[in-house]
């Protein structure tokens, strides 16, 4: 079960993932037929935006590895879908808040599609354009030259998705929220500079049910905003995963090596006072993303814009995502699409994927041999031994005591942030988080910049089973010996470095998108 609570003195270095070894892409067999609805990242981090330090990011990656070039339908959002961010605030594994974004969309000329005059005189006709745009778009009013608009609408949950109480959301001094139109390229929007401007119109205030302050939020295409080594990682790890510099024949770190270096993401992001999601609890929250569609789909075999299907039934979780990665590389094959239909209180029915992880066994089919040639040692095994991975259900279930854990402690995947930790300036950052001395980054919460990777990668290989340092001096923090990982100590990596730099320092922090066409 997952309800064994972990109880630690240390306040630092011991918060990491379970498994993470790229972005959550495609990480399921029957996700992959939905990928408007495939949860790729998500972030949630106390805001450190100067003048934002009582606020809490959330940021939702959605629609997986876009090409900038993919036109000419680009990349819109599922119409039929409910996209949810969740807060559980008392520790009880079930959400107590939810903001839910439900979209629409719209055809130009006032919803009948742009038409253009073809031929001449009594040959002429009007015939509708096949292009989401048929000229230049810009700040203002483009209702003349864009042929397709996307809204969405946001309730706030209070209480259980199932029965809480539904509150719309409204923008300020606007009518509706509404989503920006994909980075076509640089004719459509002049340049990097002509398609931010644009993209900043879309981000709104607004006012939260039952709270006294307001929020932010932006819907839109983004850079994807992790970096990951991806091909070569399922390539049955195609590298040697050690930083070369402690290594002989390790990855050299290198931007090279981000496969995602070239993609696009669709971002929901919300910034909301932290007073308005602590609740009653001792101010760390769990949260996650989650995505639905209605039960029954069926396709209409003369389909049209206004109905290409029929939906219907009740709503149904097909995408999960808390912590990164753990569908991907953690959870078996055969139960993956179970998790991204999961709740988190059913968490305890896959508990032996933690307590007896898979990749460190994998890491030592492929790594034994060569690590015991380079180093002249005679290890029977370089996978850590203290199985059941007590180090990892601390880590990746229950939160740490006096960091990130709730006062009610029910063991179940969620990423957790303390929200009375406050944020660090994006210069003062550590791309390791509490493992870089950063109570405020991962696994505390995560930021765009944490470098989850090589965090993940070295404590599923046993880190936490030697010394680290927990204020400044070293520690072990009493989980596992060092004999129970005899590589635990090595300095673990994809080779794809990450770091805040790499991100805007304001809200909503993941940058610009790259061009279709420059």
């Amino acid at each position: 079960m997952f309800c064994k609570k972990i109880s630690v003195i240390a306040v630092a270095g011991v918060l990491f993932s379970a498994g993470a070894v790229a972005s959550s892409h495609r990480e399921a067999p029957n996700i992959t037929k939905y990928p408007k609805v495939d949860s790729t990242d998500y972030y949630i981090f106390n805001s450190y935006e100067e003048g934002r330090g009582d606020y809490v990011t959330m940021i939702a990656n959605y629609i997986p590895l876009q090409d900038p070039y993919g036109g000419p339908n680009y990349f819109s959002m599922d119409q039929y879908a409910e996209y949810v961010i969740h807060i559980d605030n008392d520790g009880d594994a079930v959400e107590d808040i939810s903001f839910a974004f439900t979209f629409s969309r719209e055809l130009g000329a006032g919803g009948d599609g742009i038409a253009l005059p073809v031929g001449v005189g009594e040959n002429q006709k009007m015939i509708k354009v096949p292009l989401k745009n048929v000229g230049g778009i810009a700040t203002g009013d483009n209702s003349g030259t864009v042929n397709f608009f996307e809204s969405y609408k946001i309730e706030m949950v209070s209480g259980s998705m199932q029965d809480g109480e539904r509150s719309e959301i409204t923008p300020s001094g606007s009518e509706k929220f509404g989503k920006p139109m994909d980075y076509i390229g640089n004719k459509t929007f002049t340049d990097k500079a002509g398609y931010e401007a644009y993209a900043a119109q879309f981000v709104y205030n607004f006012a939260v049910p039952g709270c006294d302050a307001s929020g932010k939020v932006f819907v839109g295409q983004r850079k994807d905003s992790f970096v990951v080594n991806l091909g070569k990682t399922f390539d049955l790890v195609n590298y040697v995963p050690v930083d070369g510099d402690s290594f002989p024949g390790g990855i050299t770190q290198d931007s090279a090596n981000d496969d995602l270096t070239d993609k696009n993401v669709t971002s929901i992001a919300i910034e909301v006072p932290k007073t308005c999601l602590t609740g009653d609890g001792n101010g760390v929250v769990g949260s996650w993303t989650t995505a639905s569609l209605p039960q029954a789909r069926v396709l209409n075999p003369n389909a049209t814009f206004e109905k290409p299907e029929v939906n219907g039934g009740a709503m149904t979780q097909v995408s999960r995502l808390g912590n990164p990665l753990v569908n991907e590389v953690v959870i078996g094959l055969e139960d993956k699409d179970l998790f991204s239909t999961a709740h988190p209180t059913q968490d305890s029915a896959l508990a032996d994927y933690v307590t007896h992880p898979v990749l460190p066994e994998i890491l030592n089919i492929l790594f034994k041999e060569p690590v015991n040639s380079t180093l002249s040692t005679d290890f029977e095994t370089i996978a850590p031994t203290n199985i059941p991975r007590t180090d990892l259900v601390a880590a990746f279930l229950t939160g740490v005591e006096g960091v990130n854990q709730q006062s009610t402690v029910t063991a179940s995947e969620m990423i957790r942030l303390n929200t009375a930790i406050e944020a660090k300036a994006a210069a003062d950052q550590s791309a390791f988080g509490v493992a870089g001395d950063d109570l405020a980054g991962f696994p505390n919460g995560r930021r765009p910049g944490d470098d989850v990777v090589d965090i993940a990668l070295r404590v599923v290989m046993g880190a936490l089973c030697h010394d680290i340092p927990v204020n400044g001096e070293p520690t072990n923090l009493g989980f596992c010996e060092p004999a129970d990982a005899p590589v635990g100590n090595a300095a673990f990596t994809d080779g794809a470095p990450i770091d805040a730099s790499m991100f805007d320092t304001s809200f909503p922090y993941v940058t610009t998108p790259l061009p279709g066409s420059e």
